[in-house]
């Protein structure tokens, strides 16, 4: 009965997920304090450009020694909440509330850690706020369905309309090589011949379609915000 009352209050859980550089950052929502919760091991994994579970886990072993040896209150500031690992079981991990990740992105100096902050704290003046407020505008106008959907031309003008005015490449296929923890993407060079490629891949079903984009994201088509134009 135990195992049953816990299996169904986590598929009851509050997630929240968001991307940040297509990172995944996840949170979960805990009743009993009333706030949000993030996996400090996904803002680690962000600051580090780290693509390795266990390299990110040593890392905040590494960062959370050295913040209890200085006597930083940071450390006492986590709670451990259970999130679903890649083995599809779910784990107590650390998490910070709101003002513990704002607390934890300043242990990281660096114009990448500051842009991280501004992302989390999220204004309307942001880039990120900004284009979230262009992707509500463009879900409710009727522009959206003369867009070409499963198309390279489609994720294009998906992309101008979020990002223009905010960056001069808004809906251009990038030109330049583009790598990310390790991983290269798509070389500039065949990037048109790919797209041409992902674009004639079936797209009548479910698993189809997660497919193709799967393959888009791995493409990268831009220099930024695929994930969220994808």
């Amino acid at each position: 009965m135990r195992f049953n009352s816990e299996k169904e209050n986590m598929s009851k859980a509050k997630i929240s997920i968001r991307f940040f550089d297509d990172r995944e950052v996840r949170g979960v929502w805990n009743d009993e304090n009333a706030r949000w919760w993030f996996s400090v091991l996904d803002i680690v994994a962000v600051l580090t450009d780290q693509n390795d579970c266990t390299k990110t886990r040593n890392y905040w072993k590494y960062l959370k020694a050295k913040l209890k040896k200085e006597k930083n209150e940071l450390v006492s500031a986590t709670t451990q909440l259970k999130l679903l690992a890649s083995d599809s079981k779910r784990y107590l991990t650390d998490m910070f509330d709101y003002a513990g990740i704002i607390a934890l992105g300043k242990e990281f100096p660096g114009k990448k850690a500051n842009r991280f902050i501004e992302w989390f704290t999220f204004s309307d003046e942001s880039i990120d706020g900004k284009s979230k407020n262009k992707a509500y505008a463009l879900f409710e106008s009727s522009f959206i369905n003369s867009i070409e959907a499963g198309t390279t031309k489609g994720l294009q003008q998906i992309h101008a309309y979020l990002f223009g005015g905010l960056y001069d490449f808004a809906g251009q296929i990038r030109q330049k090589n583009l790598s990310k923890g390790g991983f290269q993407f798509a070389a500039s060079r065949f990037l048109g011949e790919t797209l041409k490629q992902i674009e004639a891949m079936p797209e009548s079903t479910f698993d189809e379609i997660v497919d193709k984009y799967v393959e888009m994201n791995i493409a990268h088509p831009f220099m930024e915000y695929n994930g969220r134009t994808t």
